[in-house]
């Protein structure tokens, strides 16, 4: 039994998850559709994640900063800019094929959901988010609010605690990091369970719904994947990036597809990191803040789904407004962690920059709902391979400024 443990996490964890995840799933679902229980291994699997992801971040955040090391400053900087800069670009990819390929949607009945009715709002929200109850951020999942307190309690334990304080967290850390570098081996049988419930449940037709929208936003992820993204990463570098882009797309994008939570993702990302030789106490802190505000599909849903209801409406769009679209779906990206329901209740903000009431707007919402349930695993899989990409991005930036020889993936260099 042993043997075939050790054996089993000895194989490529990618071809596990291609295997037994993808193809298992796949042929689970079309054959017997009926097992439902099948598809508790993906329910259990995402739950125990997101249930253990908040914990992990805490404890990371705050270990990595109450013993932090000088320079640790700079590279966040860098990381933050190349988050925003990539929302900015992969928001002008959005605009910039709607433009050249517009759709249209068929507008009915409003949906009967709220919604921020402007910046002001959004980032009132965004704050109260920020400042609640600890505990709560921890058991809801809270990660900005969560961030906030292990920030704040990671620069307190450096003033005031003894090194062996320091230490018994630091030890909590690596508990929890253990534990989850063992259940990721689980990854392939719950990505069986999520690939089994999509393909019994919605099958091959769900692809057909909607599906201009869906092809737009899927070719805009691809687009600033693997042109926009690598592009940002080489420029900052100046080096090939497609070496570490393809090794994050496959490492994180794959899991965080089936997953649909950047949230879930989290802990593999900070193996990733591990894996890519970089610096803990950054990435620690890096990873969890991209998570919460590095959206990039967030920032090409608004933009494709706003300029949706312009043609639906007949409502010119000229240069200037598209720019100004680009940057208010960038800042609106950045606030979905402040909103309940994610990106798609940010619409009607965007809208109303056209003069389009919050009512019609909601409609564009109603059917972002629909096309989320296929282009949501793209969207998570860009955005989680990014935080991964730019996170490193900054790192291997920040020592190539210092003249430090870079080993541009780690260990993966050395397979």
């Amino acid at each position: 039994m042993k043997n075939i443990i050790n054996k089993w996490c000895e194989t490529n964890l990618i071809i596990r998850i291609l295997v037994v995840g993808l193809i298992g799933g796949t042929v689970l679902g079309l054959l017997v559709p009926q097992a439902s229980g099948i598809g508790i291994l993906g329910e259990l699997f995402v739950g125990v994640l997101k249930a253990i992801a908040p914990l992990l971040v805490f404890l990371l955040v705050s270990s990595s900063l109450s013993k932090a090391k000088k320079g640790i400053g700079s590279k966040f900087k860098t990381c933050i800019i190349l988050y925003i800069s990539s929302m900015l670009l992969a928001s002008l990819v959005a605009v910039t094929m709607s433009f050249l390929f517009p759709v249209s949607l068929t507008l009915t009945n409003a949906a009967t959901v709220s919604t921020p009715s402007g910046l002001g709002a959004l980032f009132t929200k965004f704050f109260l988010n920020i400042i609640s109850n600890p505990i709560t951020a921890l058991s809801e999942g809270n990660y900005i609010s969560i961030l906030f307190w292990a920030v704040l309690f990671g620069v307190l334990l450096r003033v005031v605690a003894s090194e062996n304080t320091l230490n018994v967290i630091s030890d909590f850390a690596d508990t929890v990091s253990k534990f989850i570098n063992a259940f990721i081996q689980l990854t392939p049988f719950g990505v069986l369970g999520l690939v089994f419930t999509a393909v019994s449940t919605s099958g091959i037709g769900i692809f057909t719904v909607y599906g201009k929208i869906i092809v737009l936003g899927m070719v805009c992820i691809l687009i600033v994947a693997f042109i926009t993204d690598p592009l940002l990463a080489g420029i900052t570098l100046r080096r090939n990036p497609y070496p570490l882009v393809l090794t994050c797309l496959r490492e994180s994008g794959i899991t965080a597809f089936f997953t649909r939570s950047s949230a879930a993702n989290i802990p593999i990302n900070l193996q990733l990191c591990e894996k890519l030789g970089l610096d803990k106490d950054f990435y620690s802190v890096s990873i969890p803040l991209g998570a919460t505000i590095n959206m990039e599909g967030a920032a090409v849903n608004i933009a494709i789904l706003t300029l949706a209801l312009c043609y639906t409406l007949g409502i010119g769009v000229s240069y200037p407004s598209a720019i100004a679209l680009c940057v208010i779906a960038t800042i609106a990206a950045c606030g979905v962690a402040a909103v309940p329901n994610g990106s798609l209740l940010l619409i009607p903000m965007a809208a109303a920059l056209f003069g389009i009431s919050s009512d019609v707007a909601m409609q564009a919402v109603a059917v972002g709902f629909i096309v989320a349930v296929v282009q949501d695993s793209f969207d998570t899989a860009l955005n989680s391979a990014g935080d991964v990409i730019f996170t490193a991005t900054a790192e291997y930036y920040q020592r190539a400024k210092k003249g430090i020889e870079v080993n541009f993936l780690g260990e993966f260099a050395k397979k």
